[in-house]
């Protein structure tokens, strides 16, 4: 059987509480991983490359806030980025227990998923989950 050449993902969009609030965390998270924000008026992108998957965030409707999210439910658990190393992982690190966002398993960082599997995990203020892993060690 004949398969095609897999396609690269395109976009992720996200519906945020709160923009603003959103686009604090977003912005400098996504410029430690390479990505640029480009606003637009109905949200912000974060763009790595011209032909490269980036992500969108967009203001929820306000009839839809008040279900909430959580990454328990159906949908999204989380999303997982690439780091360019351990130690750009452990700079990620850093800069979210400075700028005080929530740190998921850190009682077993940079290991908390698996032997050899570094990486850091985290909850952007809408409390979606972000992974950014570290390539495999050779």
């Amino acid at each position: 059987m004949w398969y095609p050449e897999p396609l690269m993902l395109h976009h992720v969009e996200l519906y945020v509480r709160d923009l603003e609030r959103s686009s604090a965390f977003w912005t400098p998270f996504m410029g430690l991983l390479g990505y640029a924000e480009e606003r637009w008026s109905g949200g912000v992108n974060y763009v790595a490359g011209e032909d490269d998957p980036y992500v969108c965030l967009v203001q929820a409707p306000a009839e839809h806030l008040a279900a909430g999210y959580h990454r328990r439910r159906v949908g999204l658990n989380h999303l997982a980025f690439r780091a360019r190393s351990r130690t750009h992982v452990d700079e990620v690190r850093a800069w979210l227990r400075k700028a005080g966002f929530p740190l998921l398993y850190d009682e077993r960082y940079p290991y908390a998923t698996a032997p050899g599997y570094y990486a850091v995990f985290c909850e952007d203020p809408d409390r979606i989950k972000l992974e950014v892993v570290a390539p495999s060690e050779t």
